[in-house]
């Protein structure tokens, strides 16, 4: 059984590891989030609403580079749990070095193919002419960065993996906050523009991967020992990393396909406006990705502890880990909801002083979030199912609300109810996908309890049989 560093999974009560390990990857994610935000409002500050637009034509890139090291770094953050839990730590520590490497060898590719299809890609992405050269400049400059953020991101989740919130908040947040710091000296101080927003992220990028580095290899306080044997490729640690992570990164790369997919839509019907609801579109996105990452906090304080006691086979501790989750995430949501309908317009102008940009995002904001105060229970649902290796119900979860329901909704009903058609589609799919989970993880608890009673009860028949045999002896 597992010992040592990792055991307080198994140990400490449940609530307070669901705050122990969630407020520091809350707290992080959220100043995470600011990598965008703040790109967002200093161009669009510095530079005007079609920089923003270049943005947003650039984000599905970005989002494809996190959906390749998300799948890598999930899979691989389940497996070290669960090996951590039954004490397998020499798969733990394979795991581990399997998944740096193909984050590394995958942010390569991505760079390579990046230069050599830029043009074609921001067309393909709803690039307009007018859109075009700032989507381009951004690009130019944040692709080598690609290495260093799926690298970063891998290591990031393994962290979590052992427990260690504390060391994770610490390397997303000196990414974000150094973005923070060199984004006006780029765009401002050095009059950079948008390539200065692209080099500030660079950078940032380049030393939340160096301080994650630091921690596995030079600061002696992680779990694993890791040495050159554990960096060889093993087709079994691989192929068990990508079936586990695959529904992560189907939800991120869906999550690529539906920007590129909501460009489309706003360029054909938004008309002569099409450039003004792109770049409303991708205020309205960075709000939401800020708004939601509380969530994604939560989901990720709960997956170690949901996979350590799985693999310990504490069943009672994984279906409380459950239910706390599900309740911090419902009142989270529900503050973000609240805030979203209220200050709508005032959140808008921090972003733009442009008012036909404000009005349209205005009312962008208030339809997409209207399915949110329930969101939690698709995002801790989504996570429970990787946190214990099930793989297929993790899958169709994942692609449930972006791509079985949200990309055919956006097909669909932009032709009929034009850019408003685009706008709804978010909360119908927010709607029917957490119906959807929230049936399968009630299916699943159910479980949970028989897993649990059967173990009690096995236990309660062994110590009648010692009584039995203690009884027999003591009359011999």
């Amino acid at each position: 059984m597992s010992s040592g560093k990792d055991a307080f999974l198994g140990k400490e009560p449940v609530r307070k590891l669901i705050l122990k390990l969630s407020i520091p990857a809350m707290v992080a994610m959220l100043v995470n989030a600011l990598y965008n935000v703040v790109d967002t409002i200093f161009v669009g500050r510095g530079v005007g609403s079609f920089a923003i637009g270049g943005l947003a034509i650039v984000f599905p890139i970005q989002i494809m580079v996190m959906a390749l090291a998300m799948m890598f770094g999930i899979g691989s953050a389940s497996i070290v749990s669960r090996a951590l839990g039954a004490g397998e730590r020499e798969k733990a520590a394979d795991t581990v070095g399997n998944g740096m490497i193909l984050g590394f060898l995958f942010g390569v590719l991505i760079c390579i193919a990046g230069y050599l299809f830029m043009d074609p890609l921001l067309l393909f992405f709803g690039a307009t002419e007018t859109l075009l050269p700032y989507a381009k400049s951004y690009m130019s400059y944040i692709l080598p960065g690609s290495i260093f953020l799926s690298v970063a991101m891998v290591s990031n989740n393994i962290i979590r993996a052992e427990g260690r919130a504390l060391v994770s908040m610490s390397v997303m947040l000196t990414g974000a906050i150094s973005n923070i710091l060199l984004d006006p000296l780029f765009i401002f101080v050095l009059k950079m523009g948008i390539r200065g927003a692209a080099i500030a992220t660079v950078i940032s990028q380049f030393l939340a991967f160096s301080l994650a580095i630091w921690f596995f290899f030079l600061g002696k306080k992680s779990i694993h020992h890791l040495k050159p044997h554990n960096f060889i490729l093993k087709a079994r640690i691989v192929r068990e990393t990508i079936i586990i992570g695959f529904p992560a990164f189907v939800r991120q790369f869906a999550g690529s396909f539906l920007m590129i997919l909501v460009n489309n839509a706003l360029k054909t019907s938004g008309g002569a406006k099409g450039d003004f609801y792109i770049s409303a579109f991708g205020v309205v996105n960075r709000i939401l990705t800020f708004g939601l990452m509380p969530l994604f906090g939560i989901s990720q304080g709960f997956q170690p502890i949901a996979g350590y006691n799985y693999g310990a086979k504490k069943y009672n501790r994984v279906k409380e880990s459950i239910w706390v989750s599900l309740g911090i995430s419902a009142l989270l949501s529900l503050l973000f909801f609240l805030v979203t309908m209220i200050f709508a317009e005032k959140i808008l102008r921090v972003f733009s002083t442009d008012t036909e940009l404000i009005e349209i995002g205005v009312t962008a904001l208030r339809t997409i979030v209207l399915i949110v105060p329930i969101i939690g229970v698709q995002v801790v649902g989504a996570t429970y199912f990787q946190a214990v290796g099930k793989a297929f119900p993790a899958l169709i979860l994942s692609l449930s609300r972006q791509v079985i329901l949200l990309i055919p909704l956006l097909v669909i009903l932009p032709p009929l109810l034009g850019v408003r058609g685009v706008w709804i589609s978010f909360p119908i799919a927010d709607l029917l996908s957490t119906a959807l989970t929230g049936f399968w993880l009630y299916l699943q608890i159910k479980k949970l309890d028989e897993a649990h009673a059967s173990i009690v009860q096995k236990k309660q028949n062994e110590l009648g049989i010692e009584s039995v045999l203690s009884a027999s002896g003591s009359g011999e």
